[in-house]
């Protein structure tokens, strides 16, 4: 393989693909351990797709030369500091995108950040033993759902339209 930038993006968004097809024959999987090939499946898909945004980012670093170019972490790439540094119109639309809470590119960051936090066990409602039959039920926390494959393969769409859009658009400062 060619040692490019832009082969090390283009590999991540095809393994993303391929995980998502594994997690859709998983879902499908009647398997016994169906549930935790779903659970891996997904992972991993997010795993390329934050792969995917990291070569995205070194591929953008590295034509414009930027000492942060070998960054290990995608979100030292997508902070303000960069931009500060140099004024580059790739670099600014992904940090934008990273600031905005709703937007799928910080929820991708935020859904990989997720990966490294410990579980949390959800909290029991606490019994009255005089009142054995009602339950006390804590709302403040709403229930987290799973990543859907449909989400997760619009992430890969949007990160892959995103790198043919920047490709064509790269010109030197």
């Amino acid at each position: 393989m060619a040692q490019e930038l832009y082969t090390r993006t283009n590999q991540k968004i095809y393994f993303a693909g391929l995980a998502l097809e594994a997690l859709g024959d998983a879902q499908e999987s009647r398997a016994m351990n169906a549930q935790a090939l779903i659970q891996a499946e997904r992972e991993s898909a997010l795993f390329h797709l934050y792969g995917a945004l990291l070569g995205l980012c070194h591929e953008i670093a590295g034509f414009y030369r930027l000492p942060q170019a070998a960054a290990p972490r995608a979100e030292l790439l997508l902070s303000r500091d960069v931009l500060d540094a140099i004024a580059i119109p790739e670099m600014a639309e992904l940090v934008e995108l990273a600031q905005q809470p709703e937007t799928w590119l910080a929820q991708l960051l935020k859904a990989y950040a997720d990966l490294f936090r410990p579980p949390v066990a959800t909290k029991q409602p606490k019994g009255d033993v005089t009142q054995p039959l009602i339950q006390a039920v804590s709302l403040d926390a709403p229930e987290v759902l799973a990543l859907s494959r449909e989400e997760l393969e619009s992430w890969r769409q949007n990160l892959k339209g995103l790198a043919v859009r920047f490709r064509e658009g790269l010109s030197e400062c």
